[in-house]
């Protein structure tokens, strides 16, 4: 299958599974912790269930790696789902939060589909193709200096640990920037920045369903992604700044100080 064509799967079955999250928002659900910080509610379960069953129908060939049951990372192309990015936000009722269904091919990311409901929101693409926002191409900003950039970051559920979590660098940056918003979503971040509205986001420690999608996206829109100190994205070390490219290298550097 073509990038074109998993970017559409992508999408059809992340819309799928955000109507299916979007039942349950700001209703009585079960909620439970699966460890420090860290939720996880009925509606993750029964998303990752959905969006399994239509990638076994659609795509039987490409493995499939997701928040809740994992699987296996070690395919040539894999899908990573993240069945609800944002479950605390979901939890208590808070707009920010979405299905992100990316698939990666060598362990690289090659297109996705991130699908925000209670926003109104969604965003695909493919790398070498083009990336869409509510079906309309979107493109990262034109911003060029630190000084006028909006920028976004999160912080890691384990917060207690030095020095990976992310203080010091926030308050670096936030000195420079124009300002820094942590709205609990990453792949959201990720697809903010591809669309223009963020120019640029930075973040530690997330997992590979966190990135793929909103890396993808990120790249179709024309920007540009790396590790914190600057070398290539490794999705398996969930270490990732991405930016419209232009503000790139003194965001990498600014972290690297911090």
């Amino acid at each position: 299958m073509t990038p074109e064509v998993l970017a559409e799967i992508a999408l059809s079955v992340a819309r799928d599974a955000g109507a299916l999250a979007l039942s349950g928002f700001r209703r009585k659900m079960a909620v439970s912790e699966k460890g420090t910080h860290d939720l996880v509610t009925e509606f993750d379960l029964a998303s990752e269930r959905l969006i399994r069953s239509r990638l076994a129908a659609l795509t039987p060939q490409i493995a499939v790696v997701g928040e809740e049951e994992g699987g296996a990372h070690d395919a040539e192309r894999v899908w990573y789902c993240d069945p609800i990015d944002g479950t605390t936000n979901y939890a208590h009722g808070h707009p920010v939060w979405c299905v992100s269904l990316g698939v990666t091919a060598a362990g690289e990311p090659l297109a996705g589909a991130v699908v925000a409901p209670a926003l109104g929101l969604e965003w695909s693409g493919f790398v070498g193709g083009q990336a869409l926002r509510n079906a309309e191409p979107c493109h990262v900003s034109q911003t060029a200096s630190l000084e006028q950039s909006l920028l976004a970051t999160g912080f890691p559920r384990e917060r207690e640990r030095e020095p990976d979590n992310n203080f010091a660098a926030f308050i670096g940056v936030k000195k420079r920037c124009q300002a820094v918003r942590r709205c609990g979503a990453a792949a959201i971040d990720l697809c903010f920045v591809a669309d223009g509205t963020y120019d640029g986001y930075w973040e530690r420690r997330l997992n590979p369903w966190d990135l793929a999608a909103g890396a993808a996206i990120v790249l179709a829109a024309g920007g540009q992604l790396s590790h914190l100190g600057g070398g290539p994205l490794r999705l398996a070390e969930g270490h990732v700044i991405a930016t419209n490219g232009a503000i790139h290298p003194a965001l990498v550097e600014l972290l690297a100080r911090a």
